[in-house]
């Protein structure tokens, strides 16, 4: 099927969880060009590694340890024109479009079958930006509709930022926490809730509370891990 297998991709895969790194190299190793050239479970790792392996191609996830993957993809483009995969176990119609934004070649879900998750990789290295059907049927519809901004009270008018913030409000940490893993302060970290708040028309904190925990619930039912 490979005309050329003396070219070899060599893969940056950053995810933060062993399982997931497991499941992919295995996955990978059954193809003949393809092989991982390194590992990472947070955004500086990542970075280190994109120094030091010299990576073909880039599988990010979304959720990091002390990171979030749309950072880090934008900071992997300021650097390089590496290829990058985002696959994840969040919601790709949510995501899937940020990721694109951030730079990102092609989106995938984690519980795809194996084979699609290899032809996105090669989708992105060839070039090309990989999304599923239903993915770029929306992203059709919002060219077509261009120029019209993401309606208040709608989790598209966040900004990647906030949304991560939002998530991690629903994951259980706090004020305090958050900023420690995102490396900002509590002020910035008090703007970004303040800033959620008026854009998805909620009055207080508690009432954020319950509907960050209850999106989290909701976007994660039927997302389960390689």
């Amino acid at each position: 099927m490979h005309a050329q297998l003396s070219q070899r991709y060599r893969v940056l895969l950053v995810d933060d969880h062993p399982i997931v790194r497991q499941g992919v190299a295995s996955l990978l190793r059954q193809e003949e060009d393809m092989e991982i050239c390194a590992e990472a479970e947070s955004g500086p790792e990542a970075l280190e590694a994109l120094r030091t392996h010299n990576p073909s191609v880039i599988i990010v996830d979304i959720s990091l340890r002390g990171s979030d993957g749309l950072e880090l993809t934008k900071a992997i483009r300021g650097l390089c024109k590496i290829p990058i995969l985002i696959m994840s176990m969040h919601d790709e119609a949510i995501y899937a479009e940020r990721a694109l934004r951030a730079g990102a070649n092609g989106y995938i879900m984690k519980q795809e079958v194996a084979h699609q998750i290899v032809d996105a990789l090669r989708c992105v290295i060839a070039g090309d930006t990989y999304v599923s059907a239903s993915v770029r049927q929306s992203l059709l519809r919002e060219f077509v509709r261009k120029g019209r901004t993401a309606a208040s009270g709608s989790i598209d008018s966040l900004s990647d930022r906030e949304l991560e913030v939002l998530r991690l409000i629903g994951e259980g940490q706090g004020t305090g926490q958050i900023a420690e893993v995102l490396n900002l302060s509590p002020r910035t970290i008090e703007t970004y809730r303040a800033h959620i708040k008026d854009k998805m028309c909620i009055s207080g904190s508690s009432e954020l509370l319950r509907f960050a925990i209850q999106w989290v619930a909701a976007e994660s039912v039927g997302h389960n891990i390689l």
